[in-house]
Parts: C-alpha cells; structure tokens; sequence
C-alpha cells in the first residue's frame, strides 16, 4: 500500500493560512508537534509578563503581521481588539534590541510549549486549562494520555465542578472497532493517564461513548461536554453535524450518574 507523511499543523480560522508546520520532505517531522513557523511568520512563546521564553512552556504569541492576517470582526472593532491584542497591552514585548508593544502582538487563545530543538508543541486553548486541587492541567495532555492507550481512538476532555478539588477531570471517551467497555478498561485508562502524567491528572470519571458532538467540520464540541458534565440545559447544537449525538451522550451519562 502507498503511505504518506502525517503532517501536525498549527493555524486558526482568523490567520487565514497554516502558521507554524514543517515542510514535508525538508523538515525532519515530530509527532505531535508542529514544528518551527512558515517561513515569514514570527511565532513565539511568551510568558505572561511578555517576555520570551526559549525553552518551556508559556503563550503562543505571533509577534508580527502576516499577509493573511484577519482585519477586524464586523462591526465590532473592540470586541477585535479586546480578544487577540490585549493580552500585553501595556507592557513591552521582547528582550534585548528585540521589542515592541504589546497591544502589537497576536494572541490567539493557546497555551504551546518549545524544546531544545526549537519546536512548538501547542498544548491547547488556555481557557480549556482545568485547576485541579490548585494545579493547571491541560486537557490536550489527559487526551493525548488516553489516546495513547492502543484501546482508545478518541477522547475528549472537560472539568466539572469538585466541592474539594475545585474541579474535576471528565473524559469522554471513544474506543477503537472490535473494543469492549468493561469497568477493567476503565480502571486501565485511569491508571494510564496517572502513569503518562501524575495522580493528579487521573481522570475523576470516564464516559464510554459511540461518538463525541462534533461540528460539519469535525471539530469536537467541548461546550457541550462541559454542558453535560455539570448537569446543565445544553446549548446551541444547530452547528452539529449530528445533534442526535449529544442527546444519547446525556442520556448516557445522566442514567450513569443516578
């Protein structure tokens, strides 16, 4: 059979074009990571205070404009600048001879991570960070943890209120053809995010489901799985691909928590 490389991206629908990837054929690929920006395109990791950050975890930031860039939101043009220029407003970005505003720099949402090598790792949507007995875990690590297990084919992570912990870790999760939901499996998942991550990240419930909620494009609809994890009226579902998922997937998990 023929193969072909699997190639990670990063980009948003507000950039208009792939921002940070590798060029397939001259960029040696990483797994899960989108290696180095497109040519053109100054993507950087900041810290909160704006200040890079070489190695490590922080902010995905693009600190120039690129040719694609969005323009505005209609009509609202605070509402443009107040989601993607204010994280540093008023502070300077960079080090060194390398500075600038920070109501200049693009922050789209995302929490990333570089190594040594100099490639980023998007770690996912910094609001989609849960604080867990006062530690920040993000979602993306639990599902790339679960989907890591030869059993799962998906996963879907969300928070849920915790009375003790402050919040709890929910995973939605949709196993591989011919893989039975049995409580072992169960158990096995659990412990296999606790062995990839720490104890902490141990999922506080596990939802076998046949399919997650998913937009016409195919990205999953964590809103809705939070809806359902906290026991809340669901949202708008006109964007599914298929609405009648998120019902059975309430059902399921209603029927599971009496």
């Amino acid at each position: 059979a023929e193969r072909c490389p699997i190639v990670d991206t990063w980009w948003q629908t507000e950039t208009g074009a792939i921002m940070i990837t590798p060029l397939p054929g001259v960029t040696e690929t990483v797994p899960g990571s989108a290696t180095h920006p497109f040519p053109g395109i100054q993507a950087d990791i900041l810290s909160h205070e704006g200040t890079p950050i070489p190695v490590g975890g922080g902010l995905l930031a693009i600190r120039r404009p690129w040719p694609s860039m969005l323009r505005g939101i209609w009509g609202d043009p605070e509402r443009f600048r107040d989601t993607y220029f204010t994280r540093w407003a008023g502070r300077t970005v960079g080090t060194g001879d390398d500075t600038q505003p920070g109501e200049s720099v693009y922050f789209p949402g995302d929490g990333a991570k570089r190594d040594e090598q100099g490639n980023f790792w998007v770690i996912g949507r910094i609001d989609d960070v849960l604080n867990v007995a006062g530690h920040r875990i993000g979602t993306m690590e639990v599902e790339s943890a679960l989907v890591d297990h030869p059993a799962v084919a998906e996963a879907a992570v969300v928070g849920k209120a915790h009375d003790i912990k402050g919040q709890a870790v929910a995973a939605f999760v949709t196993l591989k053809d011919g893989v039975e939901y049995t409580e072992a499996l169960k158990r096995e998942l659990e412990q296999h995010v606790a062995t990839k991550i720490g104890a902490l990240a141990r999922p506080d419930q596990v939802l076998f489901a046949a399919d997650l909620p998913k937009t016409r494009s195919g990205k999953i609809m964590r809103r809705l799985l939070r809806d359902i994890a906290e026991g809340r009226a669901l949202g708008d579902t006109t964007t599914l691909a298929d609405p009648g998922v998120v019902d059975r997937l309430k059902g399921e998990y209603e029927a599971k928590e009496s």
